[in-house]
């Protein structure tokens, strides 16, 4: 049957099994918008393009699906850009459909033209130009499949307006074979075998898990492995969720503000058993003396991810689930065999004393509101039971910290790159996503301004997203910086100059609360919680509150300042 491009585009989603993308019209695709009445996929309109693509971003992260995203060419192309290399550094799958000027006048610096592929080249998975229609369906068909396999990650599409307009017949190419690019899914045989004998012979493991684990899905294999062979088990920012934060095992975040007791493990551990987990900075702190009696591990689907950061004695190369499948078989004879209730008992004692000595903690004031207080207050009141998402800063960390991530894709926050702006949006995805959930960014008075125009969005396609604003009238974290290392000069991260929150809400069409005393928290809280609109709720918090523990730039992770 002959269909134009747009018509193409449209029924190749329809294809995919795709019910919603978010998106900000334009010249470029005019022709696109001019079909999508004529399809089952739902459009929901942004104020602005980041917003859709943070949105995408945070529906494939609720979702565990790809995320679409669509907007013009030029400016519209460019506002993704944040959004595109958030989605890559956190290995998210997504794909982008951008409009461009038509074939002949690319190079000629037509209007709203730009060189999105070349733009996005160093933060995407793959992108592509489309300069045949009958190329259209196969691409389209070629960028699903690689944002979701292997390691996922955004895809962008690149439309020339003629392109969209042209026609030909539609062909759905059910197999997608791409010569160049084959990910190794199933581990090796050999090395299972090596890591089950390292495991059968560590006095001290440790699972260090991250947000692969999440990504393939393969949370019920490692809590099989931390719970019957007694490992305990300590994540990444990305890895929340994938073992329960209230479990046996669980001994919390690691890294820069991860707890006393992840941090003393790492550091102490025999076997460190790293899962889906890219060694980042933030995490190993001085890489010299990062697990330094440690024989690793590194399980991870993407190759260029091992040895890059930090020298591992076993590489394993695969999808985590297929892995942690394979090793747990490996592993099963072994716990009918041995007495692994008792065989980390002194490992398992040693953690639970130094959590004791330092649990993760604050000074509580009587009458001061902490945002630590704040978050536990969300934690009791939610009893894990909603779709968190996060800005990036002191709040993402107090977020991280004191909230019990219990499943996986309950934490939405961007880790890798740090997006100020991204938490909103993201919620706006996942509450598109999951109707019936309770949605909650937890922001900061900075975080929240970059993308408070998506006010609008959720007001008007009824998505009850919940905002809470730990106001410190600060950019927090940087503040936080200045005082430990730059003699408290608080150079340009003051925010007093605020607008009135509430009043704000209640301009778009939502509910707005301000808390400025302890005892309202958790009454206003559960009132903001239960209303079927998005609500603000501005808690002034005290200002110069810290997150502790922390690790300093190029210090180890024994060096942690405490509170």
């Amino acid at each position: 049957m002959e269909m134009t491009g747009a018509q193409i585009l449209l029924k190749c989603l329809e294809k995919e099994g795709v019910d919603v993308m978010f998106g900000f019209p334009g010249g470029a695709v005019i022709d696109i918008y001019d079909e999508i009445p004529n399809f089952s996929v739902e459009h929901i309109l942004v104020r602005h393009e980041q917003g859709a693509i943070h949105a995408a971003d945070g529906y494939a992260r609720a979702t565990g699906e790809t995320g679409v995203c669509l907007v013009t060419s030029g400016p519209g192309a460019t506002n993704t850009v944040t959004g595109i290399a958030t989605a890559y550094m956190d290995s998210i799958p997504v794909v982008i459909f951008t409009g461009q000027v038509p074939t002949p006048l690319i190079g000629n610096d037509a209007f709203q033209e730009v060189d999105i592929v070349g733009i996005t080249r160093p933060c995407t998975k793959h992108n592509y130009l489309v300069k045949d229609i009958k190329d259209l369906a196969r691409t389209v068909r070629q960028a699903f499949y690689l944002a979701r396999s292997g390691r996922p990650g955004p895809v962008l599409v690149d439309l020339p307006k003629d392109i969209v307009n042209q026609k030909c017949d539609f062909e759905w190419p059910e197999d997608v074979t791409m010569r160049s690019y084959n990910p190794t899914v199933k581990p090796h045989v050999g090395q299972v075998r090596k890591v089950a004998k390292l495991i059968r012979n560590a006095q001290r493991p440790l699972i260090y898990s991250g947000g692969g684990v999440v990504l393939s899905k393969s949370h019920e294999e490692l809590r099989w492995l931390a719970d019957n062979l007694d490992i305990p088990v300590t994540s990444t920012l990305m890895g929340l969720g994938a073992y329960p934060g209230n479990g046996k095992h669980w001994l919390g975040m690691l890294g820069m503000h991860g707890t006393y007791s992840a941090n003393m493990a790492v550091n102490n551990c025999d076997l460190l058993l790293a899962v889906g987990a890219r060694f980042d900075d933030r995490v190993t702190g001085k890489v010299s003396t990062f697990a330094p009696h440690a024989t690793i591990v590194h399980i991870d689907v993407d190759p260029t991810s091992i040895q890059k950061n930090v020298s591992v004695h076993v590489p394993l190369v695969a999808d985590c689930k297929s892995a942690l499948g394979s090793l747990k078989k490996e592993m099963e004879a072994l716990v009918s065999e041995e007495d692994w209730e008792r065989k980390h008992e002194e490992w398992n004692s040693q953690l639970e004393e130094w959590d004791r000595l330092h649990p993760l903690t604050y000074n509580d004031v009587d009458d001061a509101i902490k945002p630590q207080y704040v978050v536990e207050q969300i934690q009791e009141i939610t009893k894990g039971d909603a779709i968190i998402a996060t800005e990036v800063g002191q709040n993402q960390m107090w977020a991280a910290q004191f909230l019990k991530i219990n499943e996986p894709n309950r934490f939405l926050t961007s880790g890798g790159l740090g997006t100020m702006g991204y938490g909103f949006p993201a919620a706006m995805g996942a509450q598109r996503a999951f109707p019936d959930k309770l949605v909650i960014d937890v922001a900061g008075d900075g975080s929240i301004q970059m993308n408070i125009q998506e006010m609008m969005t959720v007001v008007c396609n009824k998505l009850p997203v919940k905002i809470v604003i730990l106001n410190n009238g600060y950019l927090g974290m940087v503040r936080q910086w200045q005082e430990l290392f730059y003699k408290k000069n608080y150079c340009e991260t003051c925010m007093d100059a605020q607008p009135d929150f509430v009043k704000l809400a209640e301009a778009y069409g939502a509910e707005g609360y301000r808390i400025t005393e302890k005892k309202d928290v958790n009454k206003v809280l559960k009132k903001a919680f239960a209303t079927d609109k998005p609500a603000i709720i501005d808690v002034r918090v005290t200002k110069e509150e810290n997150v502790y523990p922390m690790v300093p730039a190029g210090a180890s992770l024994t060096e942690m300042l405490l509170v």
